[in-house]
Parts: C-alpha cells; structure tokens; sequence
C-alpha cells in the first residue's frame, strides 16, 4: 500500500490501453457487457476529475467476426480491409458503452509516422486536450486500414508500445495496460507486484501470446522501459477483475507496477526519446561512454561512422561499436557535413567550416541517453 501511494500519489491523468483478447468473447465478438463496465468505471474516474485517454485494440478482431471469418488474414490487403470494417465496430460498441452516462467519444486514428514527426507529436497532445476539453472521451487506436510497417512487422506490438508513445505525447502522469492476466508472473506463475528492475524482470518473460492479440508480456515490458525512463508509472493488471481502475488508484496491490526510473522529462524530450531516428553515427568506445554514462555532448572526434543520409535538425541514433543505440538526439550537421569532419578536433572543425561550425555533432540538451 505504501509503496503504491509513493509511485501513484497525485495522479491526474491516465492512459488505459485495452487489448483484443480482453475486449472480446468466447465466440471472438466485441463483449459489449465488458466495454459497458469499463465505461462505468472510466465514467466515474472522470466524476473524481481525472482525465482518461483510451488505447483500443480490436479493430481486427471485430472485423473478423463481423465478416465471419476463422482466422486473421495473413495477406496486408486483406487485414486492411478486415480492420476497417472492424474499426467502425469498434467505435460503434465503445460509443453505445458510453451513451448510458451521456459521455461522447472521440476517434484517434495513429500510425508511427505520427509519432515520428514532432509536429504530429504535438497536433496529437493538442486534439486530445480539446477532446477532453468538450468532455468526450478519446479512443485511439493504430490506424490499421493504412499502416504497412505496423501491421505486418508489430512494431506497436498489440498497441502496447502505441499506449506508452501516447503516455509520451500527453506527458500522462500512468500508464494503465489492462490484460487478462493478473500483471507479470514470475516463474511459479505468481503476479510480481512491483518492478524496480526492468533487467529483473525480464528474465520472468514467457513467450506467449494469443491467436487475436499480437502483443505478450515481452512488447508490455518495453511499454515499461519507454514510459519508466520518463518518469511516469505503469501497472500491467486484469481487466476483468471487478472495479480495476478504481483499485489502482485507490493504491491497492493488484496487477504489477512499473515504478519510475528517474524524474520526469520534459515534453521535448519525451519526444526525441520516443520518435524513429532518420539515420545513425557510430562512436568509439570514449565517445560513447561519454555520451551514455557521463551525459556529454557528442563532439565530432569520436565519431567513426556515419549511416543513412540526413538533414540538419533531424533525430538521429548514435551507436557504439557494437551497433547498439547508445542515444539519440538532433544532430547539428547534415549526414553529408559529419562525414567531412568525423574524427576531427574541434579546432579542426572551426577551420574547415568557419561560422557555420558547432562545437557538438548532439548537444546534450537534445539528447536521450537509451
């Protein structure tokens, strides 16, 4: 209880991502009777003055029974056009789940590259606001009827990694994945009730997952690296049990919690630790120590490689010598130009290119430390 108030204490605004094999039943129909009792208790934490954004899955799902097919297409075109008949399904059920306590609700259609684009980043905080703003509620989903990437390579992950990009954008005080299983499990089957040490708990990872969801508890643990490293909480926890949300901020022991990493980022920052780098340096082994541990601008003396092609201005990845992301940030230079000065002194740099020189390849005011 203690250790809940700690991490939960304040909490103003949240996120609830719903997956499809909670939001559907035996015969893999939309379960309206469980979307109504999710209603009511969203319902009564907006009375409390808490705003509630949702991330719903099951746009495919419902397409698959309203089509009447067995099993989920593997053919792109196909799942497309299953998720659009889905998708208004979806909203049709949520929209009826809500009518009863007179709360409209509100359509967010997502793909990565929305994410990505830092104005997008912020369009999508600025409509959510407005949404809450009129007293509707948002549901959001990944926008499946375009997407490519998404959908056949589940770079969302059952919308679990959508849910923590979300938490970025609306710099939301928790995370909320409701499942239907009572949070993480160890290895007696047993929920762990508070995760201090992501690298602990990954070693409790089983690689399960349902027929409808695309998500496990592997894509939920990197929700909770994402959303911890920005300070924010999360609790994976059973959608199903009686009252869920109320008993999560009412700072009872169910699911699993997520306690934050470290102090919240900022907004800016959120967001160059949440978008696609456009192209990569690799660093020496100073440089990246630097950088990752010491939290230092990147100079261009340690640089040793540069990979892809981009502008200046653009997030891009920097990357040790083993090829793992040690950060990333807005680089200063064009892909072109760092190539020119790559291992170079600063006075060097300063020579070649004069006044349109920086000191730094990243500073670290524009830098994520991975």
């Amino acid at each position: 209880m203690e250790n809940r108030r700690q991490y939960l204490t304040g909490v103003k605004s949240i996120v609830v991502k719903l997956g499809t094999q909670l939001l559907t039943d035996a015969q893999r129909r939309l379960d309206g009777a469980f979307l109504a009792e999710m209603a009511g208790q969203v319902a009564g934490l907006r009375e409390k003055r808490l705003s509630v954004t949702i991330v719903s899955s099951g746009a495919i799902g419902a397409g698959l029974g309203e089509l009447k097919l067995a099993k989920r297409p593997s053919d792109l075109a196909q799942l497309q056009a299953v998720a659009a008949v889905g998708q208004r399904k979806l909203m049709d059920a949520w929209g009826a789940a809500f009518e009863r306590y007179r709360i409209p609700v509100a359509q967010v259609l997502l793909t990565r590259e929305d994410i990505d684009s830092r104005t997008r980043f912020l369009n999508l905080r600025n409509t959510v606001s407005a949404i809450h703003g009129l007293g509707a509620v948002p549901i959001i989903n990944e926008n499946d009827t375009v997407s490519t990437d998404e959908i056949v390579r589940i770079t969302f992950g059952d919308n679990d990694i959508l849910a923590a990009l979300v938490s970025h954008a609306l710099g939301a005080d928790l995370l909320v994945l409701l499942t239907v299983v009572d949070g993480l499990l160890d290895g007696e089957g047993r929920p762990v009730r508070l995760v201090t040490s992501l690298e602990e708990a990954k070693g409790l990872v089983r690689e399960e997952k349902s027929a409808l969801g695309r998500g496990g508890m592997d894509s939920k643990l990197s929700a909770a690296q994402m959303v911890t490293e920005c300070g924010q909480a999360m609790v994976v926890a059973d959608g199903r049990a009686k009252g869920i949300l109320k008993s999560i901020l009412d700072y009872e022991v169910v699911g699993t919690l997520f306690a934050p990493r470290v102090k919240r980022r900022t907004g800016r920052s959120r967001w160059i630790g949440a978008a696609r780098p456009v192209g990569a340096v690799v660093v020496d082994d100073g440089a990246a120590a630097a950088v990752g541990k010491r939290n230092k601008s990147l100079l261009p003396a340690g640089i040793v490689a540069v990979e892809g092609v981009f502008e200046q201005g653009d997030l891009i990845a920097i990357k040790g010598s083993d090829g793992r992301t040690v950060a990333q940030g807005l680089c200063n230079y064009s892909s072109g130009q760092v190539e020119q000065i790559r291992g170079r002194k600063t006075a060097e740099v300063r020579e070649m290119l004069g006044e349109a020189a920086y000191d730094e390849v990243v500073h670290r005011d524009n830098l994520v430390v991975e």
